[in-house]
């Protein structure tokens, strides 16, 4: 199994996810122990000395003048998981709660933060051992960062709190005592370093860049789908075109519908068409789908240097060296992941439109509402409805979360970053995108069985006729629920981007571009 060493290797969003789900092992190598122990040695002094430090022997917030005496610095600690543990709603994803521990073990580890490495160890047990913690969807203004959530995601250590454990909810008590385990009183600062953090909000983010690679990718094969079904025009994906305007999305994107395309004999049956130009759905799909596409990078890029920082505080040098900042402000996260919730949003608003556009009944050969006998039978009519329901709900989610801020703490967070909420609404436009993205599918290839007995390139009909497999035709009304739930399951679970890269390799075709690696996470 391949290994990773927290707080010295560099972490992706990939990396993370592989971590969570234990297809890569994190381990501490010695030199990462020592920086951790020196780290832990230099806050016990501070602890016992006479030098007031923020968070070590003061209290925290408004409260940050009020010394605290050595003897009551560890009560001080688990005191503060206590009380920030505010969190109402339903529980985040699991996979969220991984995610969590494994950026907050990346973090802790580079040893600036004071915790113990008993400490960090335990928290590498939990995650080993699928003890997941409980963490409540709601609570954090992403100010000292994720307080709420990570107060949750940490009240297990000192044997409070819930815990998903063999598939079942647990008292964590109940759990430790089926290992034997004791709970864990903390150190001085241990408490602050594990709730300070910009953890649960970067944990979406690593979700966030995973779905919407998907997304995209597949809005490329249902955008290439409904070029052919539509009897669009390649022309304005030419790569001459994009050198005039040559941002890396837009190419990829153009040169993607045209590796998709490739020796289409739907394609080449009206090259020479009277047709001027296509709808902006089908023509800018370069210039719309790029722009998310650049967006989708610039949170990549963003959420790498987040993912390996130092995001509690105070941030310890040394004995004599602290620093209280605002590493934990989430500030540089919650814009991009605004942005993010935008680009996937225009997916799904120019996706709405090229289905709208499939059903005029304005192709040659393409009936309206993509059935020949309509009038007894509405054909695909409806499903429409579903995605501009979909494509309005995203608009209101759209409005920027990080425009808003409430001070909190007395004042003393008087700005606030709200990218809590700026991930939490990403993935849920980005779950409403890929139902559109699929009702798209579905349509498409209704609309490409009119071109028979012309066929797609390689790519295209080996994607094509999974979808098939999966759909039958419709030739007349029945309950369309489950076709749609299918062609949505097909787009969530990436399956026709792996079948097009293996028919591509098969066949000596390009899928990828020369810009893919660039958009890999």
């Amino acid at each position: 199994m391949k290994t990773f060493h927290y707080g010295q290797d560099t972490l992706t969003a990939s990396l993370a996810l592989g971590l969570a789900r234990k297809e890569i092992k994190g381990i501490l190598s010695p030199d990462t122990i020592r920086k951790i122990q020196d780290s832990a040695e230099a806050v016990e002094k501070i602890a016992q000395g006479e030098a007031i430090v923020y968070g070590i022997n003061t209290g925290f917030g408004p409260l940050c003048t009020t010394k605290i005496s050595a003897a009551d610095t560890k009560t001080l600690q688990e005191n503060l998981l206590k009380s920030h543990a505010v969190g109402v709603g339903e529980p985040v994803d699991v996979e969220i709660s991984k995610l969590m521990l494994v950026l907050k073990i990346h973090a802790l580890a580079q040893g600036f933060s004071g915790i113990r490495l008993e400490t960090v160890e335990r928290i590498i047990w939990m995650l080993e051992n699928d003890i997941i913690p409980v963490v409540p969807i709601q609570g954090s203004v992403g100010a000292s960062g994720d307080l709420a959530p990570l107060s949750h995601l940490f009240l297990p250590l000192i044997g409070l709190g819930k815990v998903f454990f063999n598939e079942k909810l647990e008292r964590m008590d109940t759990v430790l005592a089926q290992f034997d385990k004791k709970p864990l009183h903390l150190g001085p600062k241990e408490g602050l370093a594990l709730i300070n953090g910009t953890q649960f909000m970067a944990a979406h983010g690593v979700k966030v860049v995973e779905r919407l690679h998907n997304l995209l990718t597949h809005a490329n094969i249902t955008g290439a789908m409904m070029i052919e079904g539509l009897m669009g025009s390649v022309k304005p994906f030419s790569p001459e075109l994009h050198q005039l305007r040559p941002y890396s999305g837009n190419k990829h994107v153009a040169q993607t519908i045209l590796n998709l395309l490739k020796d289409s004999e739907i394609v080449a049956s009206h090259l020479h068409c009277a047709r001027v130009q296509d709808p902006y759905s089908l023509r800018c799909m370069p210039q719309v789908h790029g722009a998310s596409w650049n967006a989708y990078h610039h949170l990549k890029e963003t959420l790498e240097i987040e993912i390996n920082s130092v995001t509690d505080n105070p941030v310890v040098f040394d004995e004599t060296h602290t620093i209280s900042g605002g590493h934990f402000h989430g500030q540089p996260i919650a814009l991009p992941l605004d942005y993010a919730c935008l680009a996937a949003s225009e997916i799904g608003n120019i996706s709405d439109r090229r289905i709208y556009l499939s059903i005029e009944g304005d192709t040659p050969g393409v009936p309206k509402l993509l059935l020949k006998e309509t009038g007894l039978n509405s054909g695909l009519m409806i499903p429409q409805y579903t995605t501009a329901a979909l494509a309005s709900e995203n608009k209101g989610l759209c409005f920027p979360a990080s425009a808003d801020s409430i001070p909190t703490s007395l004042g003393q967070e008087d700005h606030v970053s709200m990218g809590s909420i700026s991930a939490r609404k990403a993935l849920r436009v980005i779950e409403n995108v890929e139902k559109i993205l699929g009702i798209e599918l579905f349509y498409a290839a209704q609309a490409m069985d009119y071109h028979a007995p012309l066929k797609s390139g390689k790519i295209m009909t080996a994607i094509y006729e999974r979808v098939r497999k999966a759909i039958d035709p419709v030739v007349s009304d029945r309950i369309l629920y489950e076709d749609m739930d299918t062609a949505i399951e097909l787009v969530k679970s990436g399956e026709l981007v792996s079948l097009a890269k293996k028919v591509a390799d098969q066949e000596g075709l390009a899928f990828e571009t020369e810009w893919s690696e660039i958009f890999n996470y």
